[in-house]
């Protein structure tokens, strides 16, 4: 056995000690009599190192602890939905920002808005507008008479609407947002929603029956090559009144994001009621 192997006992003595020589090393870092400063610093290193960790992991356990608790909160699971499907009985509405089942919108800028009728009282964002004209044209040929009744509405109309005129309806706040949107929450801010009739019909104007005019079903078959969408179908996700008169342009960019993107649906999957 080599020196790396041999010490001395208190009586000046060799005395042979079994260590591997891969070990000796690291033994002999802890006998701190038997070595130079240089040695003693690198046992100091280490106990740095770990001390150094210690302090680490208790910052970050403590930081964990202080988290408030609505940062995990249900506004992580947002779920972009899908066209078509939101308002199926497969989809369900998750906890997010809404408003008795309202969604809230930005108004449009006056500036981006063109009227759809002759004497401008009723507009649309460019887009839609010239898409609804263009489905006007189409359902004229077929001897459809699609007769636009609301478009855009400002937060002040919608402000109006829904605390004045169904206040005098005696309905409660829950009972107005069945029907009307309450302001903020209105998808006619956007100037993508448009209200629409059949000139054929007139009493069916804003009104469950629109569902028997000829304008409907045309609408039901044809819409979708326009751009256009039903809002608020039978069953929706919102719990909101079927309007079978409300339509929606999502046939471009801007209109597609600002109904579905980061809207709080997912589907109804097994196991997730």
């Amino acid at each position: 056995m080599n020196d790396a192997g041999i010490s001395k006992s208190s009586l000046g003595k060799p005395i042979e000690i079994d260590i591997p020589e891969a070990l000796r090393d690291f033994e002999a870092d802890l006998s701190v009599d038997s070595h130079p400063p240089q040695q003693l610093g690198r046992l100091g290193r280490h106990w740095r190192w770990f001390f150094g960790g210690l302090a680490i992991a208790l910052l970050l356990g403590w930081a964990n602890y202080q988290l408030p608790s609505s940062e995990l909160s249900t506004s992580s699971l947002f779920v972009p939905a899908k066209s078509g499907l939101a308002a199926t009985s497969n989809w369900r509405m998750l906890p997010g920002d809404l408003l008795l089942g309202h969604v809230a919108y930005q108004e449009a800028p006056t500036n981006s808005l063109s009227a759809v009728v002759a004497d401008g009282s009723i507009k649309l964002r460019q887009p839609a507008a010239q898409s609804f004209l263009a489905m006007g044209q189409a359902a004229k040929a077929n001897k459809i008479s699609l007769v636009p009744v609301s478009g855009f509405r400002s937060i002040a109309d919608q402000t109006y609407l829904f605390f004045t005129l169904k206040a005098k309806q005696g309905l409660t706040a829950t009972e107005r947002a069945a029907v009307s949107a309450p302001p903020g929450h209105s998808e006619h801010h956007t100037g993508y929603a448009i209200d629409i009739a059949d000139g054929s019909r007139p009493t069916t104007d804003l009104e469950i029956t629109f569902e028997t005019t000829p304008a409907f079903l045309w609408l039901q078959a044809n819409a979708a090559r326009f751009g256009f969408e039903l809002s608020f179908p039978k069953n929706n996700v919102q719990g909101v009144s079927y309007e079978p008169w409300h339509w929606r342009f999502v046939g471009d960019q801007g209109s597609l994001e600002t109904f579905y993107k980061g809207q709080r649906i997912q589907p109804k999957l097994p196991g997730n009621p």
